[in-house]
Formats: structure tokens, C-alpha cells, sequence
């Protein structure tokens, strides 16, 4: 029997196949659908976009110099709009542009070339050019994209430069609060991150500015920036809904002002207070109670692995970075001089070094956790034991993330799953503190 024939028999099959198709058809388009929305509002999360860099107008005093490179023999920049340079000269005069340039839509590199900047095999003859690029203001160095504009500024030496990127400070806490908070994370949780970076900024910006010719590094020695990368609708969202806003708090002299906003990882269960830690001290760095982070932070962070080094490599560590530890002749014993103890754990805040000729020093342990592992990525925090043998130092029972010190970022996002706000949050991990917005017309 044919197939015709077959099928004529069961004219209900006919119909069931045709339903049974558009079902099929129906199905996968709704799906193709469903993924490029996913793909809009998730996977594209608007990187490297060339949308116009905001608040270009603002206040000098307002933009942040980011150095992003420094003691480099060359890099490579390129800048998809037109842009012009100008050299140190018309910068002091305020004079206009001294060259006008097309988009470079290739790399090209910049090095110092016969004790001048070069750019595209073009010598300038002062110390100091910045690139200024027109709208949406956008270039890279090195295959990274930023906004605002970059300068170069030749070094001492005459061989090498330094590479600071000029950018507006929301433009600058945008790339900040993407790269060092999930942009996935909850809506307050990434409201808290911007603030206490942007408060932190300015705190960093009006403290040390003035001493030299960046305000911040774009590593973890002050704040990860990574410039467009770490930007995304959620981080712009986050941005744009809390402009302008930092902390304050009252400072010795009675007055209300910002403060070091510090923030790490994951405090594992309590943070501590900033004396104990960087010297410094505000009423909104003492230690607070954390039970948010451990169901937040991976229990590989919360609870890291432990670690041995080698006595002979830690005592070259120590030496290296304390050329005046070798006083104590030969370090034989790594003990805790000060600890906070919070119950269930504690964390060493002062470290004792005693010599083979019975002399001593002291460290703050956070000094002394970097010096021996400066990434920080291996002995995660102070909040740890040491266990010695004849030839080993070990690390154990560490637990945490970072120096601990102000906002813990896995207790934020604790705190925001259980419906918190960002005013709220912040309060508790910086007790004392208010909010102040930034007048940017000023």
C-alpha cells in the first residue's frame, strides 16, 4: 500500500501532522526570540559600545586621571573619531589644538623616540601630549577601550611614559563597579559598590592628587578599572540612579567630610576596624558583625585552602621589603603579637618577627600577608593561623577574602537578596556615615 493510499485511509493523521508541526515551528521561533532578547539585555551588556561619553562638560576638578600604564617603552592607541594633541605648551596656555587628526581606525604606536613622545612616527617636542578625541570621546591603548582622553608623559630617564587615562568621574565609576562587582548582582547590592568606589575616589583623588601627576592606579592597589569592559546597562543603571552620591562622616575637627570607603571580597563573618589594618582612623571603618557573607561567597573563598611556603622564601620576602629587618640577624620565629578575636575565629592584625639574636619586630599582619603573597590571591586574608616546622611556615583555617576592612561586597549582595536598600546596607557596613551629593555645577 502506498503512502497516498495510506495516508487517505487516516485523514485524521493529516491533520494531527500539520498541528503537530506548527507546534515544532512555533516552539523554535518563540525560542529564537526568547535568546535574542537574552542575548540584548545579557550578552552584549552594552561593552566597548560607542554610545557618547557622558558629562564631557563637567568641571575639570570632577574628571579622574587614571594611570593605566607606567614605565613603558611604548603602547599602541587608536581613536575611531576625529581628535586633535596638543602638547604641554598650549595644555599651560589653554591655546588650541596643535594638529588635527582623521580616526586612526588601526593601532598605531606610541615610544619615545630620540628622548621625545612619538606617536605614529611623529616626534613632539615637549614632555607631556594628550589625545583629545571627539565625540562619543572614546579611544584605546592597547586593544582596551576608555573614555575621556589619555596623556602621555615621558619619564625622567627619557626612555619610557606613563599612560593616564583623563576620564569623568561617572564615566570612571562605571568602569569601576563592573569590574569589581558581577553586574548580574542585585540592583542595590551594584548601587553600593558605585558609592563606596566613588567615595573612595574622591577621598584618594583630594588626598594624594596634588603629589603627583595621576590620582588613582588602575589596579587593586587602589580600585580595578578596566575602563569599558566593566561597563554594562545594570552598571550604567546603577550609576545613573545615585550621581554624585558619596559618604561622609565627621572627621577630628568636627567637620562633616568623605572618608576612605574601603571594601573587600569577603570578610568572613566580621569586618575590622581600619586602625588595625591601614593606620587610619573614621568612625565608619570600625568592625561590624557580617552573617550575610557566607551564603553568598563560593565556599573555596569563604574558606580558602591552606598554604606552606618555605622558611628561607619568606625570610626573603621579609628582607627584600624591610631592608631593616636584617638587624634581627637571621629570622628564626613568626609568632601573632595582636589579634581580634571574634568568637568562633580571629584575625591577626600585628605580626612578630624574632631574630636569632633575640631582637624583635613587629608588622601589621596585612603588611606582612602581602609582602609574602602579593597578589593576595593566595593567602586570601589575615584571618588565618600560622603553624611552623624546622624548614616551613603554613597558613590555616583561613577564611575570608581581602583586608576586611568597610564594605564587605558578598555581604552587600546577602544583604540585598533579602530586600534591603542601598542607604540601609551601607549604614550598617559604614555605621555613621550619610549620604552627600555632589553639587557637579560647582
Amino acid at each position: 500500500m502506498s503512502n497516498n493510499i495510506r495516508l487517505a485511509a487516516y485523514p485524521g493523521m493529516i491533520i494531527l501532522r500539520s498541528i503537530f508541526r506548527n507546534c515544532i515551528l512555533s516552539y523554535f521561533k518563540l525560542t529564537f526570540v526568547l535568546v535574542l532578547l537574552l542575548l540584548a539585555n545579557f550578552g552584549c551588556k552594552g561593552r566597548k559600545s560607542a554610545s557618547p561619553t557622558p558629562d564631557i562638560q563637567i568641571n575639570e576638578k570632577y574628571w579622574v586621571r587614571v594611570l593605566l600604564l607606567n614605565n613603558v617603552e611604548q603602547c599602541s592607541i587608536k581613536v575611531d573619531s576625529n581628535f586633535s594633541i596638543k602638547d604641554e605648551a598650549n595644555l599651560q596656555n589653554n591655546k588650541s589644538a596643535k594638529s588635527d587628526f582623521n580616526p586612526l581606525k588601526e593601532s598605531v604606536i606610541v615610544k619615545i623616540v630620540d628622548g621625545k613622545i612619538n606617536i605614529a612616527d611623529r616626534n613632539f617636542s615637549e614632555s607631556q601630549v594628550i589625545v583629545l578625541p571627539d565625540n562619543p570621546y572614546v579611544f584605546s591603548v592597547n586593544d582596551k577601550s576608555y573614555r575621556g582622553k589619555v596623556r602621555f608623559i615621558e619619564n625622567p630617564d627619557s626612555n619610557s611614559f606613563d599612560v593616564i587615562n583623563i576620564v569623568p568621574l561617572e564615566s570612571y565609576i562605571a568602569g569601576v563597579a563592573g569590574a569589581e562587582m558581577p553586574d548580574y548582582w542585585e540592583p542595590e547590592a551594584l548601587k553600593c559598590q558605585v558609592i563606596a568606589a566613588r567615595t573612595y575616589c574622591m577621598f584618594t583623588k583630594k588626598r594624594f592628587g596634588d603629589k603627583r601627576t595621576w590620582d588613582l592606579n588602575k589596579t587593586a592597589a587602589n580600585q580595578v578599572y578596566l575602563g569599558m569592559d566593566a561597563e554594562s546597562r545594570s552598571v550604567w543603571k546603577a550609576v545613573n540612579e545615585t550621581t554624585g552620591i558619596v559618604l561622609t562622616c565627621k572627621q577630628a575637627d568636627g567637620k562633616e567630610d568623605i572618608f576612605p570607603a574601603y571594601y573587600s571580597s569577603a570578610c568572613g563573618g566580621h569586618t575590622e576596624d581600619s586602625q588595625n589594618v591601614f593606620g587610619d582612623s573614621y568612625e565608619p571603618l570600625k568592625g561590624v558583625p557580617c552573617e550575610y557573607c557566607k551564603d553568598v561567597a563560593k565556599k573555596e573563598i569563604f574558606f580558602w585552602p591552606d598554604v606552606e611556603y618555605e622558611k628561607a622564601d619568606i625570610i626573603s620576602r621579609l628582607i627584600n621589603r624591610y631592608p631593616g629587618l636584617s638587624r634581627l640577624e637571621e629570622i628564626k620565629e613568626i609568632s601573632v603579637e595582636e589579634q581580634s578575636d571574634y568568637g568562633e575565629f580571629s584575625r591577626m592584625t600585628r605580626i612578630k618577627l624574632t631574630g636569632s639574636n633575640g631582637k624583635s619586630e613587629t608588622l601589621r599582619a596585612e603588611d606582612f600577608r602581602l609582602t609574602i603573597d602579593s597578589t593576595g590571591s593566595i593567602i586570601r586574608s589575615t584571618t588565618c593561623k600560622i603553624k611552623t616546622t624546622d624548614t616551613t611556615f603554613s597558613f590555616v583555617d583561613g577564611r575570608g577574602w581581602g583586608h576586611s576592612v568597610g564594605m564587605c561586597q558578598c555581604g552587600v549582595q546577602g544583604m540585598a537578596r533579602q530586600g534591603k536598600y542601598a542607604e540601609e546596607i551601607l549604614s550598617h557596613y559604614y555605621p555613621g556615615s550619610k549620604y552627600h551629593k555632589i553639587d557637579y555645577t560647582k
